[in-house]
């Protein structure tokens, strides 16, 4: 299970945070249970006026995210799903993707939350889009890493002081 190991970490006080949420379209299942995570996230960190953005497919989280970032969101959560089918093309959206938010993220110093998944058959989708009966809810662990680190950051910029 790629869940085991994940760290335990106690929701903090995010009503300060810019927070924008671009999601694709493609598998309509597995992103409603991605984006429900990512809101019960957002929700349980206090994030206050949370903007959703839908776009349609893995492909264009990149530019949509970066275009966030460079209008000052404190984070930005990419959510997505990429299964695996008898072509090349998953291997090209998959590195398109986590190269596109990895850049993101560095030329913006903005925390990206990385909520794409990349599986090799629906079933393994649907067991981590955090909907009734998955075994993991990689919407909510995406959000809640993005705004950890959105704090971090805004820490640093002041002077860490812990």
């Amino acid at each position: 299970m790629s869940g085991h190991g994940a760290p335990s970490a106690e929701p903090v006080d995010c009503h300060d945070l810019r927070v924008a949420v671009v999601a694709a379209s493609w598998h309509t299942v597995v992103m409603d249970g991605l984006l429900a995570g990512a809101q019960r996230a957002l929700d349980t960190y206090r994030v206050e006026a949370p903007v959703i953005v839908r776009v349609p497919g893995t492909f264009e989280l990149p530019v949509v995210a970066g275009a966030l970032a460079a209008q000052g969101y404190d984070a930005v959560v990419a959510l997505g799903v990429v299964i695996r089918g008898g072509t090349p093309h998953f291997d090209y959206v998959c590195t398109a993707a986590t190269d596109g938010l990895g850049r993101v993220a560095l030329d913006h110093q903005t925390a990206v939350g990385f909520g794409v998944l990349t599986c090799d058959t629906e079933q393994q989708a649907l067991d981590r889009a955090g909907l009734e009966g998955s075994s993991e809810d990689k919407g909510y662990e995406a959000t809640s890493a993005a705004l950890v680190t959105a704090q971090t950051i805004k820490r640093i910029k002041r002077g860490y002081d812990a």
